[in-house]
């Protein structure tokens, strides 16, 4: 929403968060959320949640961060973005190969070690080579893997990969003036494009094999997995959390008018002078920032990931959870991902009941993905807000009463000390 709170002169502005207390109530929920999973967890508390299902909770989080980005882009900017699962991924692998490449040289020195002589620099990284890509047929680094070695570079990676590419990206696609539909199409065939690549297994990335083991840490084997998955949940609450902060201060304030402008009618914004491509790109490119940071977040709690996590119907999924929880609406995107995924471990861990309708019998890990197409549907047509809808109707039973009075000196208008009646 727009900025409505522009301070008189000789009046302090107040602070960020009591400009839109939504930021600190999404702030108190997501520290009161990670409190409870920690003192129920099997790590720190009295082992109510297990192991496996604190992991779930923080991969949550990492999907709540990714729509986030996927809201910003579409939800404030009107880009429907098909594709933004890969600037997931690819956050996903530039971490996952340092945990690799880490973890494999632990073990490859551990058991030269026990050789005769010392090995070399040279045997040491043929050792982690063959180790790593055997599987493909290959016994060499390829040039990608060149600062596998550091972690600052890797992670600097998480960062410049994907908004690099975003940035190249949205820069050819923009200055082209593509919208709407074909600017959609064009997102998912560069996914599909990407996906096909990384299935290859000179691609340098081992293929379908993809990379594993990437829940052992280096360099804590003595922390148990009922810890580490403690920690990377409050990670991920803290990425949300600051997600959370930076998208409502982007969509505040004039910078989020034209970005709403654009979104509406973009051809009345670039009349009025605005740089529309050069806003465009850059919630573009930051949103595929953000998104490169959940995915280096969910795939060590996932501790695999493969060119299959890149594919064009994940990047679908992401734009039905938004439109679920309601597009335009930053704690829409959250509550929709939180919503569908929790929801999805449920019906395809097959822990929902079969049920029979006559000679039918429906088993919701075949059929939820049905449920979930139906339901994306059901929601475009009848419940355009979709779940957050709900909490703009509570907000609406809870204006004050002015007795059929006008609301200010002219229809429509709203006056402060109205507004505390």
């Amino acid at each position: 929403m727009a900025d409505m709170t522009a301070t008189l002169p000789g009046q302090r502005r107040r602070p960020f968060v009591m400009r839109y207390p939504s930021v600190l109530v999404f702030l108190i929920c997501l520290s009161l959320f990670s409190v409870g999973a920690t003192i129920l967890s099997e790590g720190f508390g009295i082992g109510i949640i297990s192991t496996s299902f604190i992991k779930t909770l923080g991969k949550t989080l990492c999907l709540c961060l990714v729509a986030l980005a996927m809201d910003l882009v579409w939800g404030y900017c009107g880009i429907l973005s098909l594709g933004h699962m890969a600037f997931f991924g690819l956050g996903g692998y530039a971490i996952g190969m340092w945990l690799m490449y880490e973890r494999t040289r632990l073990i490859v020195a551990e058991n030269l070690a026990l050789g005769p002589l010392p090995p070399t620099p040279q045997e040491l990284s043929d050792g982690i080579a063959t180790q790593i890509f055997g599987v493909v047929g290959a016994s060499e680094f390829p040039p990608i893997w060149a600062f596998a070695h550091s972690l600052p570079l890797q992670l600097l990676a998480v960062v410049l990969v994907p908004g690099l590419l975003a940035l190249v990206f949205g820069w050819l696609a923009f200055r082209s003036r593509v919208t709407g539909v074909y600017l959609s199409i064009l997102t998912q065939a560069m996914t599909l494009a990407l996906s096909l690549y990384l299935f290859q297994n000179d691609s340098g990335l081992r293929g379908n094999n993809g990379l594993s083991g990437l829940q052992n840490l280096p360099g804590l084997d003595d922390v148990g997995q009922d810890a580490l998955s403690v920690y990377f949940l409050w990670a991920s609450a803290f990425a949300l959390g600051g997600g959370y902060v930076l998208a409502t201060w982007i969509v505040s304030g004039k910078f989020g008018s034209v970005l709403r402008g654009i979104r509406d009618d973009e051809a009345r914004v670039r009349f009025l002078g605005y740089p529309v491509e050069g806003f465009k790109l850059f919630v573009f490119s930051l949103s595929a920032v953000i998104a490169g940071i959940a995915g280096a977040l969910y795939y060590p709690q996932a501790g695999i990931i493969n060119p299959a996590e890149l594919a064009p119907i994940a990047s679908i999924y992401l734009a039905v959870w938004v439109a679920i929880g309601g597009r335009g609406r930053l704690y829409g995107a959250v509550i929709g991902a939180a919503f569908v995924s929790l929801l999805s471990t449920w019906f395809t861990g097959g822990q929902a009941p079969d049920v029979v309708i006559g000679p039918l019998r429906i088993q919701w890990v075949d059929w939820w993905t049905v449920l979930l197409g139906l339901s994306f549907v059901g929601v475009t047509l009848f419940a355009p807000k979709g779940i957050s809808g709900i909490v703009d109707w509570i907000a609406e039973r809870r204006a004050p009463d002015r007795h059929g009075k006008d609301l200010g000196p002219a229809p429509g208008s709203l006056r402060e000390q109205e507004g505390q009646e």
